[in-house]
């Protein structure tokens, strides 16, 4: 066997020295006892990394020494486990680390994976075993590594989402090298691994809890389900102020209860009549459509959510209504059937009303198969309006003051932005982004969604499923107005221009435009590069259709922009 030949650079044979390096820093697990043992560490961050619940990622974070601290919880060890990040979540050159056996010594090493899923150990050793310890309830790893460690191979953790890869090892490896994670069990989790290092707000001694959550639901066994339930508040409740809210997760559900929602229901509707079953449901009451003020929006890997110290969510009082719906979408991709859920949102409220009252309103596309992402496209935007006409018309004169933002898109999702557009100008650069239609005029919140569909052969559509696409931004604010929703899609007229040009460009004659759904004809499209650059240029350029509406679901009265003096939009830092 030829080791090297004489084409082999000089290169190459310093990566395979310090690739042989590295294995003899390898360390041997069975044997590993820490020098100096740490008290145990507070993990104040955690999150499910499968659906079954057999890994769990903890952290915490020491914004001092630049370093990051993680505990790997894996509830059946067989042969080993990779945990590993990488720009989209990709199995292809991702940093990793992984502990694996040879069938008679376990061993823990940095590594990272080519182009091909090919695993192999860095030469430079940039994750630091802490301690390896077989428990009750599990084996635990905790290991540390700097934020920035200055090797090309390794990910750079900063703020923002973190694509964590993980996979299970059913087999021994006399060799690491024999590793290629595309013949693994794998999966990715979506985490915001930087957390703002401050302590969160004190809140009032008055504070008073209430949960909004499932009530014992079995969750069904299909992937996606959207689960509502009416829950109702005491009878003439006093007006009180929301001043914090925070999941509560039946243990074992962290990575099926994919993100919840608490609406109000319009205090029109005297009477909402209860109900436990799914939101798509035909027979659900009809009453259930007119509970849409959103008091709470969770989704997986948030925190606790706390307003400002001048501000409250208003629950209770005139002008409310005391029924509440909850809404949890469950994400259940491995089909498990019998899991019970109580799921939901716990509020934390105060009698002691603050100066403003808050309120949310929701930003981005309308979910409809109208707006889609085609397929393999590395890089496809689609944005969503909240127009000058629908601000000067729902916000007072004198603005409103936005203080935080939730995003979310489902799993096609790379980036959500939201801009502020004044006179035609952005108040805050989108990078990425130039494409402004001159009739805008005043106030303006663009909502950009950045997607990757590289993977996908077929079209996204916009929708509620999980492989379906959302476009979304939350945002929280002040003095609250009644404008619950701002958003938009394409005029469909012009879609259906769009599917007749691109059926008659590539020869076919017989378009079925308009005799089916809008999902289908996507799906009837022959997609090359043409047929996605055309559809971007329509999102672009075609009217929209804007929805402005109420909490009740009725669309605002728009009237033209000139008449009203331009409302403001206040971006707090």
């Amino acid at each position: 066997m030829r080791i090297l030949n004489k084409h082999l650079r000089l290169q190459d044979v310093t990566i395979m020295y310090f690739t042989a390096l590295a294995a003899l820093m390898v360390i041997l697990v069975a044997s590993y006892q820490p020098s100096n043992p740490l008290p145990p560490l507070p993990m104040p961050f955690r999150v499910p990394l499968d659906p079954r619940g057999q890994l769990q990622l903890a952290w915490n974070i020491s914004y001092a020494n630049q370093e990051i601290y993680m505990e790997l919880r894996v509830a059946d060890l067989r042969h080993g486990v990779v945990l590993g990040m990488s720009d989209q979540g990709e199995l292809t050159n991702a940093d990793l680390v992984v502990l694996w056996d040879s069938g008679t010594k376990s061993y823990f090493g940095d590594a990272w994976s080519d182009s091909e899923g090919r695993v192999s150990l860095d030469s430079q050793q940039d994750y630091e075993l802490i301690e390896a310890e077989q428990r009750a309830e599990g084996f635990y790893l905790l290991f540390k590594r700097p934020f920035s460690t200055c090797d090309p191979r390794d990910y750079l953790i900063e703020e923002g989402t973190v694509h964590i890869i993980y996979g299970f090892l059913d087999q021994p490896l006399t060799s690491l090298e024999q590793l290629n994670l595309s013949r693994i069990h794998t999966g990715v989790q979506r985490v915001l691994m930087l957390r703002p290092d401050t302590p969160p707000p004190t809140l009032p001694p008055d504070v008073q809890t209430l949960d909004v959550v499932a009530p014992n639901v079995i969750i069904p066994n299909q992937e996606t389900t959207y689960w509502c339930f009416i829950h109702r508040l005491p009878e003439n409740m006093p007006k009180n102020h929301i001043v914090m809210y925070e999941s509560v997760i039946t243990p074992g559900n962290e990575a099926i209860v994919h993100h919840i929602e608490v609406f109000e229901c319009s205090p029109d509707v005297r009477e909402v009549p209860d109900y436990s079953g799914s939101c798509d449901d035909k027979m659900k009451p009809g009453k259930l459509n007119f509970c849409r003020h959103v008091l709470a929006a969770w989704a997986m890997g948030a925190e606790a959510f706390y307003y400002p110290p001048d501000a409250g969510l208003p629950m209770g009082g005139p002008g409310s209504s005391r029924f509440l719906r909850l809404e949890v979408h469950y994400h259940n991709p491995l089909i498990i059937s019998g899991r019970s859920d109580s799921s939901g949102i716990r509020l934390h409220y105060t009698p002691s009303l603050r100066r403003y009252d808050a309120g949310i309103m929701e930003l981005g596309l309308v979910y409809t198969p109208i707006m889609a992402v085609p397929p393999k496209q590395h890089t496809f935007y689609l944005s969503g309006y909240c127009t000058s006409k629908c601000t000067q018309t729902a916000l007072p004169p004198g603005g409103i003051h936005i203080f935080a933002s939730q995003l979310h898109t489902h799993l096609a999702g790379r980036g959500v932005r939201t801009v502020l557009v004044r006179g035609g100008k952005e108040l805050e650069i989108v990078q990425e982004d130039q494409h402004f239609s001159t009739h805008y005029q005043g106030d303006v919140l663009i909502t950009k969604c950045t997607y990757n569909t590289e993977d996908r052969s077929q079209p996204t559509v916009g929708g509620f499923g999980i492989m379906e696409e959302m476009c979304v931004n939350y945002i929280h604010y002040y003095p609250r107005t009644q404008l619950e929703l701002c958003k938009s899609h394409v005029d469909p007229r012009y879609l259906q221009k769009y599917f007749n040009f691109i059926n008659r460009f590539h020869g076919n004659d017989q378009c079925v435009c308009g005799e089916v759904s809008v999902t289908e004809q996507y799906s009837q499209l022959q997609w090359d590069a043409f047929s996605g650059e055309v559809l971007d240029s329509l999102y672009n350029t075609a009217p929209i259709s804007m929805h402005c509406n109420q909490s009740t679901a009725r669309l605002f009265p728009v009237s033209l922009p000139h008449l009203l003096p331009l409302a403001h939009i206040h971006i707090l830092q």
